[in-house]
C-alpha cells in the first residue's frame, strides 16, 4: 500500500491541475477559432483551423490597450494603499485584547455581509460630493475601501501567528518598538503581505460592478467594462475576439503572480531564518 501511495498522490495532483487549467486551455483554444467553428455544434479543444486574426481584432476594438492601462493603474494604486493601511492596522488589531479587538473583528465581519448593491448608492453620492465620479482616483478609493476589510482579516491572522516572545526578546536586548517591528515583525510578515497584495490586485483587476456604475467616459473604462462591450446589439457576442481579449486580460495577473511568487518564497525563507 505504501508503494502505491506516492503514485496515487501524483495522479491526484495531476487531476487537480487539469481541473484548474482546463478552463484556461479552453479559453485559449476558443481565442484561435473562427466564428463559424465557435458557433458550430462540433466541440473540440484543438481548432480545425488556427484563426490568429482574433487577437489583432480584439486589440483594435473598443480601446482594449487603454482600458488595460487604466485597470493596471487602479489595481496597483489600490493594492499599494491597501497594504499601507492594512499592515499597521492589522498589527494593532492582532495585538489588542478585549472589547476593542472584538469590535474591530466584528466590523470586518459585518462589512463583508452586505451586498455590493446596497453600498453603491452611498459611495456614488460621496464620490459625487468629492468630485471623484467618473475618475480613476475615485475608483481606486472605492476598490481600496472594499478590499481593505478582507486584507485586514488576512494580515491580522499572520500577525497573530508571530509569537509575542520574539518581540519581548528584542525589547530585552534594548531595541526600540520601531526597531523590533522593522527587524523582527515585518520580515516575518512578508508572506502575508505578498498573499494580501495578490488578493488585492486580482480583486481590483477583475472588479466590474463598481466600474460599471461609477465610470461614464470611454477613456476611463477599465478592462472588464471594455470586454463587456464585445457583446453587441441583441446579445450577439463576438466570441473569438472576446476570448482573445480575455486571454490578453489574464496575462498581467499571471505576470504579477509570477513576480510575487518569488517574493513569497523569499519571505518564507527569511521568516524561517528570523524565527
Amino acid at each position: 500500500m505504501r508503494a502505491l501511495a506516492r503514485p496515487a498522490q501524483y495522479l491526484a495532483l495531476a487531476c487537480y491541475l487539469l481541473f484548474l487549467g482546463f478552463p484556461l486551455l479552453w479559453l485559449i483554444s476558443a481565442s484561435v477559432k473562427s466564428s463559424g467553428e465557435l458557433n458550430s455544434l462540433t466541440v473540440s479543444l484543438v481548432p480545425e483551423q488556427w484563426h490568429w486574426q482574433n487577437y489583432p481584432e480584439a486589440l483594435e476594438r473598443q480601446g482594449l490597450i487603454r482600458s488595460a492601462g487604466n485597470s493596471l493603474v487602479v489595481a496597483l494604486a489600490s493594492t499599494a494603499l491597501v497594504i499601507l493601511i492594512a499592515l499597521p492596522a492589522s498589527y494593532v488589531l492582532a495585538r489588542l485584547k478585549g472589547k476593542v479587538r472584538a469590535a474591530g473583528i466584528g466590523w470586518i465581519l459585518v462589512s463583508q455581509v452586505f451586498p455590493v448593491v446596497l453600498i453603491i448608492l452611498p459611495l456614488f453620492l460621496i464620490l459625487r460630493t468629492l468630485g471623484l465620479t467618473d475618475s480613476l482616483p475615485g475608483l481606486t478609493l472605492v476598490h481600496t475601501t472594499y478590499t481593505l476589510p478582507f486584507a485586514l482579516w488576512m494580515l491580522q491572522g499572520y500577525v497573530a501567528a508571530i509569537p509575542v516572545e520574539l518581540e519581548e526578546a528584542g525589547a530585552m536586548d534594548g531595541a526600540s518598538r520601531l526597531r523590533v517591528l522593522r527587524a523582527i515583525v515585518f520580515p516575518l510578515l512578508a508572506p502575508g503581505v505578498v498573499a494580501t497584495a495578490m488578493f488585492s490586485f486580482v480583486a481590483s483587476w477583475n472588479e466590474f460592478f463598481f466600474a460599471l456604475v461609477l465610470l461614464q467616459s470611454p477613456e476611463n473604462y477599465t478592462l472588464p467594462i471594455t470586454l463587456n462591450m464585445f457583446i453587441g446589439g441583441e446579445g450577439k457576442v463576438a466570441l473569438g475576439p472576446l476570448a482573445a481579449g480575455a486571454v490578453l486580460a489574464a496575462i498581467p495577473s499571471i505576470v504579477f503572480f509570477t513576480l510575487l511568487r518569488r517574493r513569497l518564497t523569499g519571505g518564507l525563507m527569511a521568516g524561517a531564518v528570523k524565527g
